[in-house]
């Protein structure tokens, strides 16, 4: 087994049976710049513990996976320069040569399940890209809700994806898709799409009941927790729909691909929204930590 690294604060969640919810890093690294990565990634650590648990935001640095950063080990991740973007096929390799890298949804999905973490809160997944039937672009994240026990809260895929082949590869994986209080899956930046939700759960006593239900059943993978960002701070997609497309030509003009296809789409987004889509994500991931909480909480109690 490979040494995981665990901060104060979750160490003693660990022996006090405390509920711990497992946080991205690559919304530190790669989704806004210093100081603000920081600030918000210390206000939705902040969500979590009002709402009953414990925060572990998951990094490797310098070669050691951590499950949970110190302050000072996160303002070091906030500002460090050439961080890898680390999925399943790079994170052993990051630890192995001593790196640093920001996990994304997979790799936070496998470091949770390593060190016995059932519940994970992030921004969107990642999923199919618009143009995959010739690009085979296919985010990683869809294949690691089929094979790790972790249930994931998110406000379903990013808006830049194919959202229906993004759900309906899920649904060929057999990935429950859970819609949180409403009967259409929530499409990122806005609260409602027009596709309707496989599932429908209101309460998060009923998700975690759920996945230990999975558990018993011997069913392999975890579920997707689809939660709305509040009305409030949400971008109607009509309004993103032609901001989008733009974006999308622009990347595709430029011949961007692979990994870097997601941040700069999202940082032209940023620029033709003026920064609206910044504070939706901000509101979303926040909103999202609350109910991984909640769902913890309850799974804690089980």
């Amino acid at each position: 087994m490979i040494p995981l690294h665990f901060s104060s604060e979750v160490a003693k969640a660990r022996e006090t049976g405390t509920a711990i919810i497992a946080l991205e890093s690559t919304i530190i690294t790669h989704g806004m710049p210093f100081p603000q990565n920081v600030e918000t990634a210390r206000l939705v650590e902040a969500d979590v513990r009002a709402s009953g648990a414990v925060p572990a935001t998951i990094a490797v640095m310098d070669g050691k996976l951590h499950i949970g950063l110190e302050d000072a080990e996160l303002d070091m991740l906030g500002q460090a320069e050439g961080v890898a973007k680390l999925s399943r096929a790079d994170i052993a390799a990051c630890i192995a040569s001593g790196r640093t890298g920001a996990t994304t949804v997979a790799a936070t999905m496998i470091a949770a399940h390593l060190a016995g973490i059932s519940v994970f809160a992030t921004g969107g997944i990642g999923g199919v890209h618009r143009g995959a039937e010739t690009s085979f672009d296919i985010s990683a994240d869809l294949h690691e809700l089929a094979q790790t026990p972790v249930t994931v809260v998110a406000a379903g895929a990013k808006a830049i994806l194919d959202l229906p082949k993004t759900f309906e590869v899920l649904e060929t994986l057999g990935v429950p898709v859970i819609a949180f209080g409403q009967d259409m899956l929530p499409a990122f930046w806005s609260a409602t799409s027009d596709l309707p939700a496989p599932l429908r759960m209101d309460d998060a006593e009923d998700i975690a009941k759920a996945f230990r239900t999975r558990q018993a059943m011997g069913l392999q993978g975890g579920q997707l927790v689809t939660n709305p960002i509040p009305k409030n701070a949400e971008i109607p997609s009509d309004v993103l729909a032609p901001i989008i497309a733009q974006a999308l030509q622009e990347a595709d003009d430029a011949k961007i691909s692979a990994k870097a296809v997601t941040p700069f789409l999202l940082g032209r987004i940023f620029e033709l929204t003026e920064g609206r889509s910044l504070d939706a994500n901000i509101a979303l991931v926040r909103n999202n930590a609350r109910l991984a909480a909640q769902i913890a909480v309850a799974l804690s109690k089980s």
